[in-house]
């Protein structure tokens, strides 16, 4: 028989209930699979985008299994991240984790790449997870313990660790950038209990992806480059989130964990 009372036990190395989490681009994606998992596991979320019917749908759809409270904002903005934190900060004395999730693409042959590209695809996946962060830092120490640290978990890209097949060169960019910047801030917040990880994903059924997925031959295609030979799944992702936000994952900050079926592993 298991053994509850131990701290290595399932529900005490892997438990998050009663936790508060916020995940930005919650509303679909990537997004909407993690905090699916955190609410199913007790966790009470508040899920952000830009787009206010969609963002609020996917909170009624989430509620059905648990607590997630929708705040739509634009985080490309000063003034949207501002409004969407000043909401959170005015609901929540404490934040347990902060998943930075919402991110943007632009894909276009070099040469004729334009300015515009660089600077919305940085704006979203750089810039605003930093501000975002350090905007809910109060919230995040408020909770924090060394034993129990508060967590910030940024959604990378296996774009950020091997160089992409498609013309996407400020994602990459912006995705290595975050993967770097993730590792700077864990430096420095350490000593606040706070620890900050990225979750580098490979193919999963997103937006981003649609163009590559919808269509069959082309599906299969992607699902060959994976030495796995599938897509990522909602449990894969959820479960990397999982670990880095529980006990498990408490003594691990800095990292950069690949959650690609593989991908990485290919020269």
């Amino acid at each position: 028989m298991p053994d509850s009372g131990s701290p290595l036990a399932l529900a005490n190395l892997f438990g998050l209930d009663g936790k508060i989490a916020v995940v930005t681009g919650g509303s679909r994606g990537i997004g909407f699979m993690i905090a699916s998992g955190l609410v199913a596991n007790g966790v009470k979320v508040y899920i952000t985008a830009r787009k206010a019917e969609q963002c609020d749908a996917a909170a009624a759809e989430l509620s059905k299994h648990g607590e997630c409270i929708s705040i739509p904002a634009d985080l490309s903005t000063e003034e949207g991240l501002t409004s969407f934190a000043d909401a959170l900060t005015a609901r929540e004395e404490r934040i347990d984790i902060l998943v930075n999730n919402a991110g943007a693409a632009w894909g276009a042959p070099l040469g004729e790449f334009p300015e515009i590209g660089f600077d919305k695809v940085m704006s979203i996946n750089v810039k605003a997870p930093f501000m975002l962060t350090q905007a809910l830092l109060p919230q995040l120490r408020a909770g924090a313990t060394a034993d129990d640290p508060a967590r910030v978990i940024m959604i990378g890209s296996i774009d950020g660790i091997r160089v992409p097949i498609g013309d996407n060169y400020s994602y990459s960019a912006s995705k290595a950038g975050i993967h770097m910047m993730a590792r700077h801030m864990a430096a420095h917040l350490v000593k606040d209990d706070i620890t900050i990880n990225s979750i580098a994903p490979g193919p999963f059924e997103s937006k981003m992806m649609a163009y590559r997925l919808e269509d069959p031959d082309s599906r299969r295609m992607v699902e060959a480059g994976v030495p796995r030979k599938r897509i990522g799944s909602p449990q894969d992702v959820a479960g990397a989130v999982i670990f880095l936000a529980s006990r498990a994952g408490a003594y691990t900050t800095g990292a950069v964990v690949p959650v690609d079926g593989g991908i990485s592993t290919l020269n």
